[in-house]
């Protein structure tokens, strides 16, 4: 008779304990396999672009800025963003990190967000002397699938001397900053 009661208060405080702990057994250290967070991937963060402080006229600069919310799992921003433009069946043109700009690891928790500013010197509206950007390829580091959008600020001026970006070849003076925490 006395190993029953036993028995019923052990399991019953068993499964009190659990209940009462959740996924992370009431200590908060969760599991390892959710602890460790991997890269973030636009396949769970969503992408917004704009709106943007658009340059008016060739020679000017505007911005673009570009905010992140995650929908999974924590995820870790490590790196910079990937950014390119793309001209009408043109190759994509990589954007350069801002000068000066420095990379930190981010992790964002669900529904952390963060957010980066595409920065851009219009270009004049002749071919070849500017990149006539229709798409914006915005890729996460350590994921190789991009997001597209479209690119409705004008055409980019090319950096430096060199043209030939018209068609998505060359460098767009062009530049993308580094990941910053957005939100509380």
């Amino acid at each position: 008779m006395r190993a029953m009661p036993t028995t019923v208060t052990a399991v019953t405080a068993l499964l009190l304990l659990t209940a009462c702990g959740g996924e992370d057994g009431g200590d908060g250290a969760k599991d390892d396999a959710k602890q460790e967070s991997g890269a973030c991937s636009t396949a769970t963060v969503s992408v917004e672009v704009g709106p943007a402080s658009e340059a008016p006229a060739a020679g000017d600069t505007g911005e673009v800025p570009v905010d992140l919310v995650n929908q999974g799992p924590s995820c870790v921003l490590d790196g910079f963003p990937g950014a390119s433009l793309v001209a009408a069946g043109g190759e994509p043109v990589a954007l350069a990190p801002t000068d000066g700009a420095t990379a930190q690891k981010l992790t964002l928790p669900e529904g952390g967000s963060a957010s980066f500013t595409i920065t851009y010197v219009r270009g004049p509206e002749d071919a070849g002397l500017s990149l006539d950007a229709k798409t914006l390829e915005i890729g996460l580091p350590g994921d190789s699938a991009t997001r597209e959008f479209p690119w409705s600020y004008g055409p980019v001026a090319n950096q430096g001397e060199g043209e030939g970006t018209a068609t998505g070849t060359g460098a767009a003076d062009a530049t993308v900053s580094a990941f910053q925490r957005s939100g509380d």
